[in-house]
């Protein structure tokens, strides 16, 4: 009996003695707030994917991290309708000015495809906010 009390009182100093899951992810925690705060998007985002993968049983940082991940595809979303937006706004006042039905044509497939692509990327920041709320 006295030495199971020893064999368990060692496994327990062992196992307490050892960081956990979320200890060990700290430091890539702090790299990826690094990386969203300097607005390495792209970045931070492959920074939680590695997080995910070596870190799968640390809870709080993975939820700490999917808050960042939330928050950076937000931010490259809202720049790439920025930019689509401008592209879309430039395409129709070429269409506007053009005169010939080949050339009203060919732009016209050019603001349809930026149309769409605007949509989507709004359509994306409706499902982020809506995922950010729950």
């Amino acid at each position: 009996m006295r030495n199971m009390i020893i064999i368990l009182s060692v496994i327990f100093a062992l196992t307490a003695c050892q960081p956990s899951e979320d200890e060990k992810a700290q430091t890539l925690m702090a790299k990826i707030e690094t990386l969203y705060q300097k607005g390495h998007y792209k970045e931070a985002l492959d920074s939680i994917s590695v997080l995910r993968e070596k870190h799968p049983k640390a809870i709080e940082s993975r939820k700490r991290a999917l808050k960042l991940w939330q928050m950076a595809s937000l931010k490259m979303v809202q720049e790439d309708i920025g930019k689509t937006d401008s592209a879309l706004q430039a395409q129709t006042r070429l269409f506007d000015k053009a005169t010939s039905l080949r050339e009203k044509n060919f732009l016209g497939i050019k603001k349809d495809s930026l149309q769409i692509r605007y949509d989507a990327l709004c359509g994306t920041v409706r499902i982020i906010h809506k995922r950010q709320q729950e």
